[in-house]
């Protein structure tokens, strides 16, 4: 039990720490990651907060996912929901402060890409799944056979379009995104000396068999 809670712990800190990252970007006002174009001009289009959008967006590309056939952990849905909520008490509030200063900016999103690479030990080290827009990602790679790298651009591309079209805002932030969160993210890994390779994560199907085999136990032992 104890356990488990230190692992949800874990695994929300790293949640909330992401939405932090996030707030930090955006206030910096340099341009947004091309995700983060597509929520912002989400959220201008339909009037809804930027967390909603995250929430929206999470929640058709989890349904994708599962259609697809990839699995699906409690961290995934965690990640749907947990993000974007923490996101609007962030922003709704005026926890993150807003500069005018360029220099000041600019150091308010190096900030924001260094808390993201280490909010994302937290969440992905707990094994507890994958973020659906992860998960897409895998899914698409091996219906097409492409490598990963060209799914993922591609991505990364076609949402950074579709939301600058909506009126999200892309600039140099957006270049510094993404290229500076890859990096932030393999060196987060290498402080903590956490090799992704070696996780293998639990589903929800897996717990649901846990906890099958668990009653089935406990019923033979009461027999």
């Amino acid at each position: 039990m104890k356990k488990s809670l230190l692992t949800l712990l874990k695994l929300f800190l790293g949640l909330f720490l992401y939405a932090v990252g996030i707030a930090l970007t955006i206030n910096a006002d340099l341009g947004l990651s091309p995700w983060d174009v597509y929520h912002q001009g989400l959220s201008k289009l339909t009037s809804i907060t930027m967390g909603q959008a995250n929430i929206v967006t999470g929640l058709v590309i989890l349904i994708i996912d599962w259609k697809l056939g990839e699995r699906i952990g409690i961290g995934t849905i965690c990640n749907m929901f947990f993000i974007g909520i923490f996101m609007d008490l962030l922003m709704l509030n005026d926890v993150i402060p807003v500069f005018h200063s360029m220099i000041l900016r600019v150091i308010t999103m190096l900030i924001g890409i260094f808390i993201m690479g280490i909010a994302t030990y937290f969440y992905i080290s707990v094994g507890l799944g994958s973020g659906p827009r992860d998960g897409i990602m895998v899914a698409i790679t091996k219906k097409t056979n492409k490598s990963v790298r060209f799914v993922r651009n591609s991505m990364e591309f076609s949402v950074l379009i579709i939301g600058y079209l909506l009126g999200g805002s892309a600039g140099i932030g957006t270049l510094i995104m993404v290229v500076g969160v890859g990096y932030s993210v393999q060196f987060a890994f290498k402080i903590f000396k956490f090799d992704v390779r070696k996780l293998e994560h639990k589903y929800i199907d897996d717990h649901v068999k846990y906890l099958k085999e668990k009653l089935s136990e406990k019923k033979n032992v009461q027999v």
